[in-house]
């Protein structure tokens, strides 16, 4: 991802955010077979000061990626959206996309069956918060044994990246007005409404104002 000053998002507490509202993430690996993509939930390590994710693949995923071999690209992606110059008051004018991501490179930690267990349940934990009656994976003893039979066919890894590239591109480069102007229609019933989007640009704006 190319990188540009105006877009950067430098801040470790605003990407481990970024992380959190946005687990679903993309593996990529350049393996001796060529490129290889795979799709997975990620977590914050909250264990540790600097940024690093937690996250599992299953087997034989971690053959495919070769896992610990080389360099793994987590991709992250935030809200993102059309942005038409139907909505610019300038001429001439053309369509962008705006959207916040974050990259994160690094050799990935493969992690003991116990510490992969304990990101299992971790992650299990993260998305049945939201469940008004959730299922814990110990809930209850049947759990527990069919949880410890599910983590064999599972690889967890630690991620702490060497290099983070991470762009939050928000029309900052734009004038107000029209900054305004494309809240708007974000936050409208348009074809291109993108309400995550357009409150990520207003955050943006009030550190602007």
């Amino acid at each position: 991802m190319r990188q540009n000053p105006s877009f950067s998002l430098a801040d470790t507490a605003a990407i481990k955010q970024l992380i959190r509202d946005n687990p679903w993430s993309t593996l990529v690996s350049d393996t001796s077979e060529g490129l290889v993509a795979s799709h997975y939930p990620v977590l914050v390590d909250d264990d540790r000061e600097e940024l690093s994710v937690l996250t599992h693949v299953g087997r034989p995923d971690d053959l495919v990626h070769e896992l610990g071999q080389h360099e793994l690209l987590v991709v992250i992606q935030g809200p993102h959206g059309y942005i038409s110059p139907s909505w610019y008051d300038e001429n001439p004018a053309v369509p962008t996309w705006n959207f916040v991501a974050a990259h994160l490179r690094g050799v990935p930690e493969i992690l003991s069956p116990e510490e992969n267990f304990a990101v299992l349940g971790k992650l299990v934990d993260h998305f049945e918060d939201r469940v008004p009656e959730p299922r814990r994976m110990l809930a209850a003893p049947t759990d527990a044994a069919y949880a410890e039979r599910i983590q064999s066919g599972t690889v967890g890894i630690r991620l702490t990246p060497t290099s983070v590239t991470a762009k939050a591109k928000l029309s900052q480069n734009r004038p107000l007005h029209i900054v305004d102007s494309v809240i708007g229609h974000l936050e409208g019933d348009g074809p291109y409404a993108q309400p995550a989007l357009a409150a990520l640009m207003r955050e943006a704006r009030q550190r602007r104002a």
